[in-house]
Formats: structure tokens, sequence, C-alpha cells
């Protein structure tokens, strides 16, 4: 789109916001030139003559009503043509040599072609050229061959396709303009939802991690006061395993929230995010709590992708520190991974006898969001979750990851410092 120069802005807007006085100005003008052309005595030869004719009393009113007519030429462009057009037709039949009022009438179609469509243009454009030309070659004066018959030819068709150009011109920037207002609602859309998507992950990862190791905390805590008195050493080692697991949770805290740090902050951990890789050192961390845990894997060697591996790995995180909080003392819990076909399974079961029904129904009262981050995880990959009590007591979780998850990332590849993985 054409730049206007900075001292022509203003007055655009201000016209803009007063169209009404544009037109009054511009049927001023239009009056001004017809006025003008009707002192002038055409000449082939040398041009136009001033001084030899005046108009007649009628022509001059048939001008000034022409003109007038074209202040309302917006509000109703087709009436403000008919008008025109019928004042042209008077001007050539009844005064002789006729006044150039058929100026208003090129104005008028000019407006009616820039607000109409374009079969309209052309119906309507057509129309008034046989009209006007047919009664000036008919009823004129001059003769039917003259070059002001063929003058009212050739300024109809201009309107006519002047208006459709400007029309035209005046839909492909609108059409520019709407194609750029939803692209920017769509980006701010698109930038809202990824922003809620990452504040959901971001939730989700503070709350197992938080989860996980505050629940074995607190089991060691209680084991170091149970047995302080009586059996220091148990009560020292019982603190080493708090110390390690805080430790751990302020290694995972920071990893998750250095993600929110802007461009410009200090760098994030580079530790790689925790995943199946690391499950030996998780599986051992319940087993210092006292928890027996059995784990069996298939295709140890085959990388997931890092969103499957993180997820299996916070499911299995997640799982275990319900059935820690949620299953009794003397409770047992088995752990598979499987690889069958395009898609990697996870079990979670344990014999215990607690509250299995108040993990299966935790989202339901509030008591917590283990399942439901369970669930979102393994919604977000495009998999699927169950989870429920098992026949005979205990409780079992079940995960269906697809291997290749919709966040398309790369698998991981298997690293030395990653060693372990199932134990």
């Amino acid at each position: 789109m054409t730049t206007l120069p900075t001292g022509l802005v203003r007055p655009r807007r201000w016209l803009h916001g007063h169209p009404l006085a544009f037109d009054g100005a511009l049927a001023a003008a239009v009056l001004a030139a017809m006025l003008c052309a009707s002192f002038a005595e055409p000449n082939p030869g040398h041009g136009p003559i001033f001084g030899v004719r005046t108009p007649e009393l009628l022509s001059v009113l048939l001008m000034v009503l022409g003109a007038g007519a074209l202040v309302l030429r917006r509000r109703n462009p087709m009436a403000v043509l008919a008008v025109t057009g019928v004042l042209s037709a008077l001007e050539f039949l009844l005064t002789d040599p006729p006044a150039p009022v058929v100026m208003s009438s090129v104005i008028a179609l000019f407006s009616v072609a820039a607000r109409t469509d374009r079969p309209t243009t052309w119906r309507v454009g057509l129309l008034t050229m046989v009209v006007l030309t047919g009664t000036a070659m008919a009823f004129g004066s001059a003769p039917w061959y003259s070059q002001e018959n063929v003058g009212v030819l050739a300024w109809t068709g201009l309107a006519g396709a002047a208006g459709d150009a400007v029309r035209s011109r005046r839909a492909f920037v609108d059409a520019i303009r709407e194609r750029a207002e939803r692209a920017e609602r769509t980006r701010e859309e698109e930038a809202r939802r990824r922003v809620a998507e990452e504040r959901l992950r971001i939730a989700r990862d503070l709350h197992d991690v938080v989860a996980h190791h505050i629940a074995l905390v607190n089991v060691q805590a209680g084991v170091a006061a149970h047995v302080m008195d009586k059996r220091p050493d148990q009560a020292k080692e019982a603190l080493a395993h708090v110390r390690e697991a805080s430790r751990s949770a302020l290694n995972e805290l920071r990893s998750t929230v250095g993600l929110l740090r802007q461009s410009g902050d200090p760098e994030a951990p580079t530790e790689p995010a925790p995943g199946l890789g690391v499950l030996r050192e998780l599986v051992d961390t319940f087993r210092n709590a006292g928890l027996p845990v059995e784990v069996a894997c298939t295709d140890r060697d085959s990388p997931l992708p890092a969103a499957v591996d993180l997820a299996a790995y916070r499911i299995i995180q997640e799982a275990l520190t319900n059935v820690r909080k949620h299953a009794g003392t003397d409770a047992k819990a088995e752990v598979s991974v499987v690889r069958v076909g395009a898609t990697v399974e996870i079990t979670v079961l344990d014999n215990g006898r607690g509250a299995a029904t108040g993990r299966a129904d935790e989202h339901e009262d509030g008591g917590g969001h283990g399942l439901i981050g369970m669930r979102e995880r393994c919604i977000a990959l495009g998999g699927t979750l169950t989870a429920g009590p098992r026949y005979g007591g205990g409780f079992r979780v079940h995960a269906i990851l697809p291997v290749m998850s919709r966040t398309a990332e790369p698998e991981r590849p298997a690293t030395a410092e990653r060693t372990g993985g199932c134990a």
C-alpha cells in the first residue's frame, strides 16, 4: 500500500471522518468546472474559445441541481445517478448549445461503480452510456458524429472503468488487512496455547518431584524419629536417605525452574531430564524407604523419544509414590516396561491393603493430582492410562504410550552416563 506524505495524513483522516464535507467540496468543484466549460466555445482547430457564448438560465439551473445531487452520492448512489442522468438528458433536449451537465452524471456513475459489484457496474454503465450518448446524438444541436457526442460515450465508459478499479483495489486492501488481523489473532492464540501447555507441563513436573521426594523424606524422618534412641545407627542411615532425597528434589526443582528463565539469565542446568535410563536410582530410593520393588524391562537397548522417556519415568515415579503413601507398610510393588510394536506399556502393581479406593478417586475428592497428572501426560502423547483396584486386593496402573510421540522429538541416544536403565 502507498504511504502518504506526513503532511497529508491529518487532512486525509479528517476527510474520512467528515465524508459529507468532502462530497460538498467535490460538488462545488464539479459545478465550477461545468460553469467554466459552459462559457467556452469548442474550436477543433485552435482549442476552446471563451467569451463567445453565455449559458442559458435553464442550463445554469440544471448544472446547479446536478452538482447539488452529488452531495448525496454516498448515501444513495443509484438515485443520484438517475437524477443526474435525467438532468443531462433534459439539457440535450431543451438547450442549444447544451451545457456540460453530463459531467455530474460521469461522477455519479463513478460512485456507483465504486460501491457496487462488477455485474451491476456493467449493466448500469452500459445503460447510462446508451441513454446519454443516444440522447445527445438524436436530439443534440451538433451532428451525431461530432466529438462532443463521442466524448459523452468515452467519459461515461471511463467513469465506469475507473470506479470498478477503485472498488477492486479497496476490496484487495480490505482482504489484506483482514488476513493480517486474522494472522495476528492466530499468533496470539497459539502463543497463549503454548504458554498454557508449558505451565501445565511444569506444574505436572513440580507435582511429581515434590510428591515423590517429600513422601520419601516423610517416611525416612519417621523411621529416624522412631529408632533414634534404641538404634542410632539405623537412625543415621535414615537421615542420610533424607539428605539424599532432599538433594535430589532440589536438583530436579532447579532443572524445572530453570525452564522459566528468560534470555540473558544464568544458564539452566545442563543435566538431561530424567528417564528410564535412571530408573534404577529411582527404584533404589523406594527400596531404601522400605518398599520392596521388583522391576522387569524388555528392549533395554532401544532408546525412547525424550518426551515418552520422561513421561514413562514420571508415571512410574508417581505410581510408586502412591503405593508408598496409600498401600500400607507391608506392601510390595512390581514395575514392568515392555515395548509392544509401536508402543511402550508401563505397568505398576502392588498388593497393598491400604486406601486403594482413595487413590482411584483422588481426582474426585480433591485429595491429590497424581492420577490426573499421569493421565494428562499420556493424553498429551496420544496414549492412554487406566488405574484402579486389582481383584483380590492392591492397585494397578497401566499406561500405553506411542513410541513416536506427537511431539516428534528425536530418540535419546544410549550414552554411557545413562546406563543402568531398568533395574
